[in-house]
């Protein structure tokens, strides 16, 4: 088993992630303002992932974003919308405007099925139209102590995800969620962060939002400490994306203000940082128009 807080020369320190995260809560009202408002939705996987999902509900909500700027002009498109894998030809076929598709795939929320089977559905999902995929870390693997299996599962993600998109002429990115709320400590958070970077994943994300603790401040300041580990030892740049209970315009703030004292201003744009959400839209529309919006 790879010891990777060794490898990274990184150890959590949980006293100091404490008072950071005070400092942070303390500031939130001097970082509020119209432009960070705006530039937190323009970062946002707007997403739907209910059983109830239908191709009509699903077009919905692609029509409200294509919409969007007839009632809010001056405001960002969020960066995509999220779905399950089965509805990226759904939102392919009904957007018009410029945001991408991302689907939550490889058997999605738990991982728990043969890996031909996920691979299979990260495969169907690219082609047909997905721009990004977010998968769950193998948590059957991970909690085992067995990590190499966990990451060689991502790398046959990433192969078959690169594959597709290659022929096709295009990129497509991978998300890796490691189900923080499920890892328990900062050290397995910091493990799992530095396995799904080393196997491929272009950002790391939080949770699904279908456990009792999805996102939280802590776990999101641990995987950035991570992602900035590693850029300093190999130079590569990974994103971060929190998601799961994640439904105020102050807790966007908070997890904005958690990546800049972090990993600073460069990793503030939607290229390197996202939200999973599904209710916070509404709430950053009504911070900044000053009244309550039920727009999405």
């Amino acid at each position: 088993m790879v010891d990777y807080l060794n490898k990274y020369g990184y150890t959590p320190d949980s006293q100091a992630v404490g008072r950071a995260l005070e400092i942070i809560a303390a500031n939130l009202e001097n970082v509020a303002s119209e432009q960070v408002y705006k530039d937190c939705f323009s970062m946002m996987d707007l997403t739907t992932l209910k059983t109830d999902d239908t191709p009509a509900s699903v077009t919905r909500l692609v029509q409200k974003v294509n919409s969007f700027r007839e009632s809010y002009p001056e405001w960002p498109l969020p960066a995509s919308v999220c779905v399950y894998s089965n509805f990226a030809a759904t939102v392919k076929e009904a957007r018009n405007c410029d945001f991408n598709i991302t689907v939550v795939s490889a058997c999605f929320p738990t991982s728990q099925s043969f890996l031909e089977v996920k691979l299979k559905e990260c495969e169907m999902a690219v082609e047909q139209g997905a721009d990004e995929v977010d998968i769950v870390l193998a948590l059957n693997a991970f909690l085992a102590g067995d990590y190499e299996k966990a990451s060689e599962e991502i790398r046959q993600v990433r192969r078959c995800i690169d594959e597709v998109a290659h022929r096709q002429g295009r990129e497509v990115h991978l998300k890796v969620i490691l189900e923080t709320g499920l890892l328990r400590t900062p050290e397995a958070i910091a493990n799992a962060s530095f396995l799904a970077m080393e196997a491929g994943a272009d950002f790391i994300k939080t949770s699904t939002g279908k456990v009792d603790v999805n996102a939280t401040p802590v776990a999101a300041y641990v995987m950035c400490e991570c992602i900035a580990k590693y850029h300093e030892a190999t130079g590569r740049v990974v994103g971060f994306k929190p998601a799961g209970g994640i439904s105020t315009a102050q807790d966007a703030l908070c997890y904005y203000s958690i990546v800049s004292t972090v990993l600073g201003k460069d990793w503030l744009n939607r290229n390197l940082f996202r939200f999973g959400v599904s209710r916070v839209a509404n709430s950053i529309l009504s911070a900044v128009e000053q009244k309550t919006v039920s727009y999405f």
